[in-house]
């Protein structure tokens, strides 16, 4: 349903607010709905049934698809896959989305490099290597300016240089070899498709602006910090009704801190929205009011009733416990439950 409604909004529309309602649910988008949006279509763009991204061999990290033209509509799904992800960079949103550095380095104009394969392919990136440190006649080895491709269950010769399956690798030509597969594979073989992205992305997102950074730094701009710093969360929330010296504030950061690095995101969440930390830490975390800080309130009503949280506001409703044992035993079941999903109360 967004690839309909967006493909069709032309660039200055993009840079417009989106205005998010999901269907057959209740909520006014003050900010949470939108980081909800961004999350689940975070999680679409790699469903391989659109054959748009391959994943990495530790499944972490995507790149495109060299046979994402099975999919007829491919490069017009690029193209919005580039608009949301500028989109949100632009609005400030994160996405728990992590390509491979060398679509990074496309991203910010910058040529991917024979070591950035070891990150997409380690069995051939080590293959590449050896070509690199040992005689080609010590290894048995007998290449010439060409690859071999397997698609579709038909194998084809492809040439890296014209008339490449004709000029032997030599020692002293292996360097420009290796250099010629890699870009085969990161860069030649799927150009399309980065180009339709990139096309789409430098929509909402200027080339000259992510210029200053570092394929690591655009990851973390995208995708926020990877590890939660619950230290850091600690020293930047603010409490209404608790103090923090209370018992139930001591018990909940008891039970925040001994939570697994999964569980620690589910509660990022359920609690804002995103999973995923900014880039200068919980400090500058956003709410529908710019920066807002992640607060804690004493929730009203019977003891012992499930948390809330108000993700526009990176707040969370904790009701009065008996015991940490109980406040643990609710908190795993809000945010195994109320993870997603927006409801009025």
């Amino acid at each position: 349903d967004a690839y309909h409604q967006l493909r069709i909004r032309n660039a200055d529309e993009m840079r417009g607010r989106l205005h998010i309602t999901f269907r057959n649910e209740e909520g006014v988008d003050a900010g949470g709905l939108s980081r909800e949006f961004f999350g689940i279509l975070a999680k679409e763009i790699f469903n391989p049934n659109y054959a748009l991204f391959t994943s990495t061999e530790d499944g972490c990290t995507f790149q495109p698809n060299q046979h994402s033209i099975i999919n007829p509509d491919h490069l017009s799904y690029f193209r919005f896959v580039g608009r949301i992800v500028g989109k949100a960079v632009a609005d400030g949103f994160l996405l728990d989305a992590h390509f491979t550095r060398s679509l990074y380095k496309h991203m910010l104009g910058l040529k991917p490099t024979h070591h950035d394969m070891e990150a997409i392919d380690p069995d051939y990136y080590k293959n590449l290597k050896m070509i690199m440190e040992y005689n080609l006649a010590d290894i048995g080895l007998d290449l010439t300016f060409s690859i071999e491709d397997h698609s579709f269950g038909r194998s084809q010769i492809i040439d890296l240089l014209p008339e490449g399956r004709k000029i032997p690798v030599t020692d002293e030509t292996k360097a420009e070899y290796v250099s010629l597969v890699c870009q085969h594979r990161m860069t030649t073989a799927i150009q399309s498709q980065i180009k339709a992205y990139l096309d789409g992305f430098y929509e909402l997102v200027s080339a000259d602006l992510i210029s200053i950074f570092t394929p690591k730094e655009l990851e973390l701009l995208i995708s926020g910090l990877p590890d939660i710093d619950v230290h850091d969360l600690k020293k930047n929330t603010d409490y209404q009704g608790y103090k923090a010296t209370d018992k139930e504030i001591s018990w909940f950061w008891n039970i925040l801190f001994s939570l697994s690095r999964s569980e620690k995101a589910a509660f990022l969440q359920f609690a804002t929205g995103s999973s995923k930390v900014p880039l200068a830490g919980f400090s500058e975390l956003q709410g529908m009011r710019g920066i807002q800080k992640f607060s804690i309130h004493k929730a009203g009503g019977a003891p012992g009733a499930l948390m809330s949280a108000h993700t526009c506001f990176n707040s969370l409703d904790l009701p009065v416990y008996k015991s940490e044992d109980e406040m643990r035993e609710k908190l795993l079941y809000a945010i195994s439950e109320g993870a997603t999903g927006f409801m009025f109360a």
